[in-house]
């Protein structure tokens, strides 16, 4: 017991402990997620914010102090973001022949996408803060948090967003 309560004591004073949270929460929800046969609804990610969220507001702990632990994982999703681009460098030759389709299909979904988040906010009277919120939520999670930090949404709130219509 000793041993633990040392530990804590380390770990809570450093921006290690919510890193190391946020890696076992998601090691629980992997595992969990496989033993369950990995239906669509036991997303890792999703549950692993359902395990965070809790212990965040039962330790009364801001946003910011766990950001401060976690950005690494953070500063992780830009470089693999940036490997999605491999794949699509070797299926360049399909795309190319279909590269019309794609730029309309892209273009129409987004429209589609960001438009609905935006009319269905503006429906439900909700503050602006969140209607800039959902609106980036159908890129990947690097590119939907620049871009709600950046028009003054809420990236956190985004990041739910981004992880909830992945499902």
């Amino acid at each position: 017991m000793n041993d633990f309560v040392s530990l804590w004591s380390y770990l809570s004073a450093t921006p290690l402990l919510w890193l190391t949270a946020t890696i076992a929460a998601y090691l629980i929800a992997e595992s969990l997620a496989a033993r369950l046969g990995n239906p669509p609804w036991a997303n890792p990610v999703l549950m692993s914010v359902l395990l965070l969220s809790p212990v965040l507001v039962l330790t009364k702990t801001d946003y910011g102090t766990y950001f401060e632990g976690a950005q690494f994982i953070h500063f992780l999703l830009g470089p693999a973001t940036v490997a999605l681009a491999l794949p699509l460098w070797d299926n360049r030759a399909t795309i190319q022949k279909s590269v019309i389709p794609i730029l309309c299909a892209l273009v129409v979904g987004s429209t589609v996408a960001a438009g609905s988040a935006i009319v269905l906010a503006q429906f439900f009277d909700l503050p602006l803060s969140v209607l800039l919120s959902l609106a980036p939520k159908s890129t990947t999670a690097p590119v939907a948090l620049g871009i709600s930090e950046a028009v003054g949404g809420i990236p956190t709130l985004t990041a739910v967003l981004v992880i909830l219509t992945g499902i």
